[in-house]
C-alpha cells in the first residue's frame, strides 16, 4: 500500500447495526417504527414537536446501551496508527466512533449528544431529555432543537468531506445503502479524481457498480480484516 497516503472512510448505518442500533430504514420504510417524514423533517417538527423530541430523547437513551463493536475499534486503530492524512466521514448520530477512540471524525448528518439552538446555532453537549422550548444557555431563546440534520437541510462540512476527497489515494464505504445523497455521490467523486475505491458492506449497495472493489460480509469481520491489511 506504499501509493496510499490519504483515505476517506464514509461508515453508515451497517457499521452500527452489530452494536444493537436499529438501521435507519426498516420494515416498511419506517425508521425505529416511525415513518421518516413523522420525525425527521423541519416539517415534522413544527407540527409535532412533542413527537420529534420525545423520538430523539429515546434514541439518546438506547444509545446508553450499546457498544462500539470490533469495525469501530479497527477504525480507531487506523486513526491512531495511519501516517498519512485520514478522515473517517459519518452518516450516523450516535458517537460509537468517538467512544472507540477514533478523532480524525466528522458527522455529517448531526449528533445525537448534541442540541442546536434554532435562532443563534449555538450548540451544546446533550445527554438528557430535551423538551420542546428548551431555552438555549447563549441566546435564551426557547429554541433548541436536536442537532440533526433533517431531511431538505445541508449536510454538516460539505466544504472539508469534498476537499478531503478529492485528495484522497482511497475511498472506502462500509455499511452504506448507497442510496441517500450527497453520501451516495462521493464514490462518484472519488473515482473523478484518480481514488481508488472500496466497498466493504454485508450486501451489495445500490452504488455498488462505482467501486473498484467490494467485499461482502459484516463489517465486525472484514473491518479489522481491512484495516489489518493497511497497517501491515
Amino acid at each position: 500500500m506504499t501509493d496510499i497516503h490519504n483515505i476517506v472512510v464514509l461508515t453508515g448505518a451497517g457499521i452500527s447495526a452489530e452494536s444493537g442500533i436499529a438501521t435507519f430504514r426498516g420494515p416498511g420504510g419506517l425508521w425505529e417504527g416511525h415513518r421518516v417524514e413523522d420525525v425527521c423533517t423541519p416539517q415534522a417538527l413544527a407540527r409535532d414537536p412533542e413527537l420529534v423530541h420525545r423520538f430523539y430523547d429515546l434514541r439518546r437513551v438506547a444509545l446508553g446501551q450499546v457498544e462500539p463493536n470490533a469495525a469501530h475499534q479497527a477504525l480507531a486503530r487506523l486513526d491512531a496508527e495511519w501516517p498519512g492524512d485520514l478522515l473517517i466521514v459519518t452518516q450516523n448520530v450516535d458517537d460509537l466512533h468517538e467512544r472507540a477512540g477514533a478523532k480524525r471524525l466528522l458527522h455529517m448528518h448531526g449528533e445525537l449528544k448534541s442540541a442546536l439552538c434554532a435562532a443563534c446555532e449555538h450548540r451544546q453537549t446533550w445527554d438528557g431529555d430535551m423538551p420542546p422550548g428548551t431555552v438555549c444557555a447563549a441566546c435564551g431563546t426557547p429554541a433548541v432543537r436536536p442537532d440533526i440534520v433533517f431531511f431538505g437541510e445541508m449536510p454538516y462540512a460539505m466544504d472539508v468531506i469534498e476537499r478531503a476527497i478529492s485528495r484522497a489515494d482511497l475511498f472506502v464505504s462500509i455499511g452504506t445503502s448507497g442510496a441517500v445523497y450527497p453520501a451516495a455521490g462521493f464514490v462518484q467523486t472519488a473515482k473523478y479524481h484518480g481514488a481508488r475505491t472500496l466497498e466493504l458492506n454485508l450486501d451489495r449497495s445500490e452504488g455498488s457498480g462505482w467501486f473498484h472493489e467490494s467485499r461482502l460480509g459484516p463489517a465486525g469481520t472484514l473491518v479489522p480484516e481491512w484495516v489489518g491489511q493497511m497497517l501491515a
